[in-house]
């Protein structure tokens, strides 16, 4: 599961570009929390703490109790924005969890034994064709990552999404028909060496004529 991260944050008052860039003089983060059935909420969250949390990774995927001066409200962050120049944060959406409700994410795939797989032992290469999956997950239960073991792949094996044994009560968002790949054990690649061809006589030189016999 998911790990759940506690952050402060202050009821917001005002709104409109010219309130939030006043929040922002004061070293602080726009941002509303929605969803779950109540009216959205605007709040203010510290810049260097908000900051530090998204550049860590994993931001979209952890879920956090918000602290409203003393009120708690369990949240998902659904999207942010950046500064185009600075990259620095400028606002924040979060999503209301409700026990009992489900919501859509994506997972990160990770892998395990690489160093025992025997097809990469013999010289192949992990080809990743999915790095996360869509996934359906219950929102007090969000699944830090799907694992696949590479244990027993060798060489040209496929590694599909229907063998991947998903968390309980998630389920993957699959659009197209058919298995799914995540990943593949590819061959090693072959170089094929070029041809040795002689080298010709160099131009201006006569090849040497049989001395005569006398």
């Amino acid at each position: 599961m998911a790990e759940v991260k506690t952050l402060a944050a202050a009821v917001r008052s005002g709104s409109g570009k010219g309130a939030a860039r006043s929040v922002r003089r004061e070293g602080r983060t726009p941002a509303v929390i929605y969803g779950g059935g109540d009216a959205p909420e605007t709040i203010t969250l510290d810049y260097k703490e908000l900051n530090k949390l998204i550049y860590a990774g994993h931001f979209l995927t952890t879920i956090f109790d918000i602290d409203i001066d003393g009120r708690k409200e369990r949240v998902l962050p659904r999207d942010y924005q950046l500064d185009v120049v600075r990259d620095t944060p400028l606002h924040v959406d979060f999503l209301r969890l409700r026990p009992g409700s489900s919501l859509r994410v994506d997972v990160p795939v990770h892998f395990i034994n690489q160093d025992i797989c025997p097809g990469i032992k013999k010289g192949g290469a992990l080809n990743i064709v999915l790095h996360s999956v869509e996934m359906r997950v219950p929102a007090d239960a969000i699944p830090d990552a799907i694992t696949i073991d590479l244990a027993k792949a060798d060489i040209n094996d496929s590694l599909y999404l229907s063998s991947v044994t998903l968390p309980e009560g998630c389920r993957a968002m699959v659009r197209t028909k058919g298995e799914v790949t995540v990943a593949n054990i590819t061959p090693p690649a072959v170089v094929e060496e070029a041809p040795v061809v002689a080298a010709a006589p160099a131009k201006g030189k006569a090849a040497a004529k049989p001395a005569a016999k006398k």
